[in-house]
């Protein structure tokens, strides 16, 4: 077989539906380790773990994103749309976005970790602390001029339409170039 073996033989569609269970499979081990962090440790030490590891690896993310996309050093929020939309997660939510006043408004319509907490009947994972860290990280990492404001993330709930929602602008001084 060729350069990856068993991938070689694969159908369009084989590949795609193995993508979706690599990304539940991702998702399972972000979810595994931080519960176990949790049950051992408490949940404060859950969210600062998973913060660090969050930081580290939504950079990782986006750059590999970025250099897959073939994005300029500074794309914009055009690229950080393109890039937004092949995050290994999106596989598993429902996501979208739209230009509102000159900014992106991403909005994570479903979210497959909370909607899962909800059907186990356990709270809401207080994920705006770490959301915060990770989007601004994969902006950042997209485009050093783009900010990342949270609009709604639990526990700070300001839109009960959606999971959560963020807005991401060019700063300032990057408009005027």
């Amino acid at each position: 077989m060729g350069e990856h073996g068993a991938l070689d033989s694969l159908s369009r569609e084989e590949l795609l539906e193995l993508v979706d269970i690599y990304a539940k499979n991702w998702l399972a081990l972000d979810g595994v380790w931080f519960q176990s962090v949790e049950q051992a440790e408490g949940m404060d030490a859950a969210m600062f773990h998973d913060a660090r590891a969050w930081e580290r690896y939504t950079a990782i993310e986006a750059r590999r994103i970025k250099q897959f996309l073939r994005l300029s050093e500074h794309p914009g929020l055009e690229g950080l749309e393109k890039a937004l939309a092949l995050r290994f997660y999106g596989r598993l939510n429902q996501d979208d976005c739209a230009y509102v006043d000159g900014k992106l408004i991403y909005t994570m319509q479903k979210c497959r970790v909370q909607t899962a907490r909800e059907r186990k009947g356990v709270p809401f994972h207080p994920c705006k602390r770490v959301g915060v860290v990770e989007y601004e990280g994969f902006a950042r990492a997209i485009d050093s001029r783009i900010a990342c404001e949270c609009l709604s993330c639990y526990p700070e709930v300001t839109d009960t339409s959606c999971a959560c929602k963020w807005a991401f602008s060019l700063k300032d001084d990057a408009q005027r170039v």
